[in-house]
């Protein structure tokens, strides 16, 4: 693997959520521990899985893998950095300022962009901690989605103006007087990973369409912020032997190299290296050593076929959210499993039957009209942009100096808004005083009357335990998920590929697991042929049809 040959002090994985940023970070982390290296493996991803990969718990601290000599780990936490931040702002004031003054502090650092900005401070200590990197020959990145992390580099470049009009005031980055020590420290982090001796950025995707669009948008923020030197790794393609008298695989084969074929150009120059899809879930130290090998022999480990899977179907779900006409339904999940797709299906097929039905992302890797390619009467849509959202936002709130809310430099207020309990907090805080009747999104997604929750999730061990966390963490703010949705699942597709059908074994105990621990009302959509782009492909989906003319492949 090219990405691999003469690894620099940092190697710094990115990409679109789900495309194996996490299992690619691991194993070059593995596989340059066992060549007597001294590795470090860092996560920044709020969703961090590393610990589950390894099958052992690592936090927020150095951590010895003692299986793998002369590899450590460590998950930041973003929480747990988020209150060392605050006490670090706050505790030299406590006892000095008024109370009211401190409070006021303490209520600007509550929210979820304190947190976003104390985790980045972590990660970007690492990167200028000379000390640190003198204890390890490489310090591997395992970053968190594509979005996350440019808008965080995004940071020294944005604050100028804003520290210049706003001098005396607070942000849920501190009191804007003190950033300066950051905004350097910030600066010094993002020239590392510019800097091709010191740091490899590995652009991570599959071999998708949309994937390889994404990967390429990336590419170009990147580049943009003087990150230009990339190597770009296509993971999960289906060997072409797989193919053999297998209509599924042939048709996922064939897919996947038209998809090569039409690589951005954007990419072509790329340094390229190409993974195979694997049999296994990469999980556990076995796993990780074998991932970055040749692909595995067509007969290898023959099995039996996967037991017919008797589970409920998307259309039985929306024969459930029908009957009681108006309502919110949330589709979420992490990235990379067909949240676009699922919500996308649950509307057009509601619209058949007649229902006026608006449809709409915030989600900025989402691509809603390739989805849809085309309309549908009673369906309306429309995007969110988180950029242009937060750009007029902060505008906004600049133009009111004084204003009893504030905003992060780059108007990473946003997050504040996604985090409806923090949003929930402060207007009630400010509103609940005068008496007023008021309804705020944390209400509404909390009252199971107006508002479904849907999780969508892959039959694999590592996203199924990040949906049983997403779903622990609504539960805590007082929101219960309605159903969960298992997609692109093979159990489901009854393949005939050999290594297709051990995948689709290996899912059985995950829709188990479903089923039985985390929700009494499941459905599973099948991995098969197309993508499901185009209102007619999207409406088969949706009603069940599942045959192979009418397949469906990842989102």
């Amino acid at each position: 693997m090219r990405f691999i040959e003469q690894p620099p002090v940092y190697l710094f994985f990115t990409g679109k959520g789900g495309v194996g940023k996490t299992s690619l970070a691991c194993a070059t982390a593995v596989q340059l521990a066992d060549q007597g290296r001294r590795v470090l493996l860092v996560s920044t991803d709020p969703a961090s899985n590393v610990g589950q990969v390894f099958g052992l718990p690592i936090g927020n601290r150095v951590t010895a893998i003692e299986a793998v000599p002369g590899l450590s780990a460590l998950e930041i936490d973003p929480p747990a950095a988020a209150q060392a931040y605050r006490e670090r702002i706050v505790g030299p004031v406590r006892g000095v300022l008024p109370d009211a003054v401190v409070k006021g502090i303490e209520e600007q650092l509550s929210g979820a962009c304190t947190t976003e900005i104390a985790a980045f401070d972590e990660f970007t200590s690492l990167l200028t901690d000379g000390k640190l990197a003198e204890g390890f020959d490489h310090i591997v990145f395992d970053t968190a989605p594509t979005g996350h992390t440019i808008r965080l580099l995004q940071l020294p470049g944005a604050w100028t103006s804003f520290l210049q009009a706003d001098q005396g005031d607070a942000s849920c980055l501190g009191p804007l007087a003190g950033l300066e020590k950051q905004r350097s420290q910030y600066e010094a982090a993002v020239a590392a990973l510019a800097d091709p001796l010191r740091t490899r950025l590995v652009l991570v995707a599959r071999a998708q369409r949309s994937a390889l669009q994404e990967a390429a948008r990336t590419h170009e923020e990147l580049a943009a912020l003087g990150l230009s030197r990339q190597h770009l790794v296509i993971n999960g393609i289906l060997p072409a032997l797989q193919s053999n008298q297998d209509p599924l695989a042939a048709a996922i084969v064939a897919r996947e190299r038209a998809a090569i074929d039409a690589l951005p150009q954007s990419l072509c120059d790329l340094p390229q290296d190409r993974v195979p899809l694997k049999s296994f879930n990469v999980v556990g130290l076995a796993a990780l050593r074998d991932l970055l090998l040749p692909a595995e022999d067509s007969d290898a480990g023959r099995v039996d076929a996967p037991p017919d899977l008797d589970a409920p179907s998307l259309a039985q779900l929306v024969d459930e959210i029908e009957p009681d006409g108006q309502g919110l339904v949330i589709v979420m999940g992490k990235g990379g499993v067909g949240k676009t797709t699922v919500a996308a299906a649950i509307a057009v097929e509601l619209a058949r039957r007649g229902h006026d039905v608006h449809l709409t992302t915030s989600d900025p890797a989402a691509h809603l009209a390739q989805t849809l390619s085309g309309s549908l009467d009673r369906l309306t849509v429309s995007r969110i942009d988180p950029h242009a959202e937060t750009e007029n936002y902060r505008r906004e709130v600049l133009a009111q100096k004084g204003a009893r809310l504030d905003t992060a430099p780059t108007g990473h207020t946003l997050l504040l808004l996604d985090a409806t309990g923090a949003y929930h907090r402060e207007f009630a805080r400010q509103v609940g005083s005068t008496g007023l009747h008021f309804t705020t999104p944390m209400m509404q997604l909390q009252d199971p009357r107006r508002t479904r929750v849907i999780l969508v999730t892959l039959a694999e061990t590592t996203p199924v335990l990040e949906a049983a966390g997403l779903q622990e963490d609504l539960r805590r703010a007082g929101i219960h998920p309605w159903a969960w949705i298992v997609n692109n699942s093979l159990a489901a597709a009854r393949p005939i590929s050999q290594l297709l059908q051990r995948r689709a074994m290996a899912e059985i105990a995950q829709i188990e697991a479903v089923a039985d621990r985390y929700s009494n009302r499941f459905a599973v959509i099948p991995m098969l042929a197309e993508e499901p782009v185009g209102i007619e492909r999207l409406l088969r989906l949706s009603a069940g049809d599942i045959s192979a003319q009418t397949a469906v492949g990842n989102a």
